[in-house]
């Protein structure tokens, strides 16, 4: 139940829902107890019970209703109506209140579960929102440590089951006061028969709680595994032209088959026990009920100190105890499946952003000097992949980085981005360490260009103006004709509100790369980074998306990341890597002069065109 406590700051913009929603509880508990206390007249018409009279009580106050008052209130009502009217038409009207008590106890149930229903679907709708939302801030290193099938099981079906669990917890608010309202009238009726129903709910209770004691850790355990089998399809459906190739379907279904054999024997495991709850609560329940029928009997025939309809009015009373003591079971057994849940939700929500922005984060407006790599070092897990780095990009200037993969060269584009914080030494953007900037402000002054052109499931066009609202399409256009992309994109038949497919799958990889460049060319920002952009692409596509890069870095300043070192001859400043260090670095020419480290990637490039 702790877990649900930080479910209160939730509450706070349901208020008046939630007040709806208590108000009509409370009248369902209330006239659920009223209900069966209705049928007592019904029996005392049917079977002509009761003191006969005419006279009426005398009423001097509300201190003066008890049950003697209402009991001889409701003889004198009886008498005087079958006297007045017969008795058909005396039963007639009892059955008329009596189907009235009815009415108004299910109306309220209808309105209280549709006011719980409002505020559960709302209170879920915005901690959905506040999970997505923490996702989409945290740092890129948090989602290198987690699997991606994982994370979408958090936030889809932990939720929901969080969903269930929580409307559970308001049920659990109602049925203790239809219990508490329905013991008042069993009281009212008798108090010996009512002690009995009291001594036995803590025996149930006892062996409802012994049930449930590990449905909360297999709960989690189910959660996890069903996270590990998201990300198996999810693995299974991006890699399925690999597995293809390389006939593996056989080891992938065994893969498969072995969460679903765990996942399956869990389930078991804790439907038995649920399965159980139930059964044990409601043979309780009428073992109680046996219970009171003999020693109500004896009340009744032997001792007849209770009537016959006050009697079948308090069994009636006692029966609807069962009911909201199932509810509660189920409610508990569902508040632990969801404490599980909210375990691995909470995970999300405190997870700690290392790259936060600080409280008195300057906001940059501009680029106006150059970004300065000042004695960087950085290791992702225990290897350092660079090592004492540095290297100033003056504005205007391109600079490209080459060498090796593995050298550090997309770390370097990870790092001047801030998708990681340097572990050694700073990075400064025009003299203000970009520790000291805010995150936002910083990457709108980039654009990235990746060799894995990610595009979303939505239209050209949108893909081309991501991030910017309201943007006209006179801009996206001008951004398509900078890319190369405009005279593919006209040929679609829906042409800008063409859709791409999932990542783009319905276009080549060129058009992709075009589609990509224009999106960063639509941002127009003043530094550009390109992450080996044309690695990926064939001779032809090579020839057009170069054209787009060299139109899309005019009056701009950029950090090329080359494979190709035929794309970044035009640089002024070429920096060679390996390990983590600068090795060489000058023009084109100058690196060639030096018959160095550059000199035999461009030879060995040659050689492999040759």
């Amino acid at each position: 139940m702790k877990n649900f406590k930080r479910f209160l700051k939730y509450l706070i913009p349901y208020k008046k829902i939630q007040i709806l929603s208590i108000v009509f509880n409370i009248l369902y508990a209330l006239f659920s107890s009223i209900s069966m206390l209705s049928l007592l007249p019904m029996v005392k018409v049917l079977f002509d019970e009761g003191e006969k009279l005419r006279v009426k009580p005398d009423f001097n106050g509300i201190r003066d209703i008890d049950l003697n008052y209402i009991e001889n209130y409701l003889n004198y009502f009886i008498t005087t109506t079958r006297d007045s009217k017969g008795p058909l038409m005396t039963l007639i009207t009892i059955v008329g209140l009596v189907l009235s008590t009815f009415l108004l106890k299910n109306l309220f149930n209808y309105l209280s579960i549709l006011y719980m229903t409002y505020l559960n679907n709302g209170i879920l709708k915005d901690l959905r929102q506040d999970v997505y939302n923490k996702v989409i801030t945290l740092n890129v290193g948090f989602f290198s440590n987690e699997r991606k099938g994982d994370l979408i099981a958090r936030m889809t079906s932990d939720i929901n089951t969080i969903k269930v669990s929580f409307m559970s917890i308001l049920m659990m608010v109602r049925e203790p006061l239809t219990i508490f309202f329905t013991l008042i009238g069993m009281f009212a009726i008798s108090w010996k028969l009512t002690v009995f129903v009291l001594f036995f709910i803590p025996i149930s209770g006892y062996f409802i709680s012994k049930a449930g004691k590990s449905i909360k850790s297999q709960s989690g355990d189910i959660f996890a595994l069903e996270g590990g089998l998201l990300s198996n399809i999810e693995e299974t459906l991006g890699g399925i032209k690999i597995i293809k190739n390389f006939t593996s379907e056989s080891y992938f279904s065994k893969k498969f088959n072995d969460f679903t054999e765990n996942i399956n024997t869990l389930n078991n495991s804790v439907g038995k026990k649920m399965s159980l709850s139930a059964p044990v609560s409601e043979f309780l329940g009428i073992f109680v009920i046996s219970v009171l029928l003999v020693y109500g009997g004896m009340l009744v025939l032997v001792e007849q100190s209770l009537s016959g309809g006050a009697f079948m009015a308090y069994m009636g009373l006692a029966y609807q105890i069962l009911t909201p003591a199932k509810a509660i079971t189920k409610a508990h057994h569902a508040l632990l499946g969801g404490n599980a849940a909210y375990e691995r939700i909470a995970f999300i929500l405190d997870a700690e952003n290392p790259l936060k922005d600080k409280p008195n984060a300057k906001v940059i407006t501009g680029f106006h000097k150059e970004i300065k790599f000042q004695n960087v070092s950085f290791k992702y897990k225990d290897d350092y992949v660079l090592k004492h780095f540095n290297l100033t990009v003056p504005k205007g200037k391109t600079v490209a980085l080459v060498g090796e993969s593995g050298s550090g060269k997309s770390t370097l584009a990870n790092l001047v981005t801030r998708f990681y914080d340097v572990n050694e030494g700073s990075i400064t953007f025009d003299g203000v360490d970009i520790k000291d900037v805010t995150s936002k402000s910083l990457r709108e002054q980039m654009g990235i260009v990746a060799q894995d052109s990610i595009l979303f499931n939505d239209t050209i066009a949108n893909n081309i103006s991501l991030g910017i609202d309201d943007a006209s399409e006179e801009k996206i256009i001008a951004a398509a004709k900078i890319a190369n992309a405009h005279n593919f994109i006209s040929e679609f038949p829906n042409k800008y509100n063409n859709n791409v497919g999932d990542g783009g799958s319905l276009l080549s990889g060129g058009q992709r790369q075009r589609i990509a460049i224009a999106r960063a060319v639509m941002k127009n920002p003043p530094i550009m980074i390109l992450d080996e952009a044309t690695s990926a692409l064939d001779t032809e596509s090579e020839k057009l998306v170069q054209d787009a890069i060299e139109n899309m870095m005019e009056n701009r300043t950029a950090i090329v990341i080359a494979h190709r070192l035929s794309t970044i001859q035009k640089a002024d400043l070429i920096v060679v890597m390996k390990k983590g260090v600068i090795v060489e670095q000058g023009t084109h020419e100058e690196l060639l002069r030096m018959n160095g480290t550059y000199n035999k990637l461009v030879s060995l490039q040659s050689l492999e065109v040759n």
